[in-house]
């Protein structure tokens, strides 16, 4: 895996049933986190370990983009637990 910036990382992924190590050379999300639900994209190498080149996290449909909150805050519009 070549990637031109961010960090190497190696984590495990798992649906509550199978484990699965991952590694990950780039910029993580900003969700990124135990517990997050991601999506990761790549491949499966020989050794059993995800090679991901790209990792998204997963948020739920309440999630709102932190630059939109401040837009509606410094708008007047924002509620708190929206």
């Amino acid at each position: 895996m070549q990637h031109d910036s961010g960090i190497a990382v190696h984590f495990i992924i798992t649906d509550g049933n199978h484990a699965v190590p991952v590694a990950y050379t780039g910029g993580l999300p900003g969700l990124f986190r135990e517990g997050q639900g991601i999506v990761a994209l790549g491949t499966l190498n020989q050794n059993g370990t995800f090679d991901a080149t790209e990792l998204l996290a997963k948020h739920d449909e309440r999630y709102t983009p932190p630059e939109v909150v401040d837009a509606l805050k410094r708008s007047g519009h924002w509620k708190e637990g929206s």
